[in-house]
């Protein structure tokens, strides 16, 4: 099985549970052993890429500015890439520019995606029952990539991900461990920094950098 192959179940469960006017946005950046999977919550229509004229690729945040503060602020971006996303209009992303940034992303090893795919008009919440539908293709994600370290953005991804009741500020810098078949996956629940989250994004910052320090100290 591979990434491309997923994508067939992610649009079968977009016409189920996504608006019927969009397309599913799956992930992007490094697939091969990245040193992290970074784990959102699900797309919305902010989200350029979602557009059913789009033929770029359909991977998360195009088109968006607030999340890549995050990854710029760890060092995941390289200053050139952010200045442009933070100045250029959502409707300037070209399928080009889109392909350049996550080239960046892939250089700097790590790997973007959602539990859901399926993608919202808007910011809506969505039940743990729309997730776990998704969890099994995000499992079979996980195994083609290989992370060495899974972030979780969020108390509901996290639960459902980890299958326990999570508060993330209860356990901040804590590893967990999630076993797919054979192997164990470490996993780290952070606050969730954009959105409603916005204010917490200096905390999901200390935490990852805190994270990312742990593997450059197992090189």
């Amino acid at each position: 099985m591979t990434l491309d192959d997923l994508k067939k179940e992610y649009d079968k469960l977009q016409l189920k549970y996504g608006d019927s006017n969009l397309d599913s946005i799956y992930n992007g950046g490094c697939s091969n052993n990245p040193d992290i999977c970074f784990v959102f919550m699900n797309p919305t229509g902010k989200n350029i890429a979602s557009s059913k004229s789009w033929k770029g690729i359909k991977s998360p945040w195009i088109g968006t500015k607030n999340i890549w503060d995050l990854f710029y602020e760890l060092k995941l971006l390289d200053t050139s890439i952010y200045n442009k996303i933070k100045t250029i209009k959502s409707s300037d992303w070209t399928y080009d520019f889109a392909n350049e940034v996550y080239e960046n992303v892939k250089k700097h090893k790590y790997f973007i995606t959602n539990l859901g795919k399926c993608t919202q008009i808007d910011a809506r919440i969505l039940p743990d029952s729309v997730y776990k539908e998704y969890l099994y293709l995000l499992e079979r994600e996980i195994e083609i990539i290989n992370p060495k370290v899974i972030v979780l953005f969020g108390n509901q991804v996290s639960s459902i991900v980890l299958n326990k009741k999570i508060s993330v500020s209860k356990c901040r810098k804590k590893m967990f461990i999630k076993k797919i078949n054979s192997k164990e996956y470490k996993c780290y629940s952070v606050f969730y920094p954009v959105g409603n989250g916005r204010y917490n994004i200096d905390k999901s910052i200390e935490d990852i950098k805190y994270i990312i320090d742990n593997i450059k100290s197992k090189k």
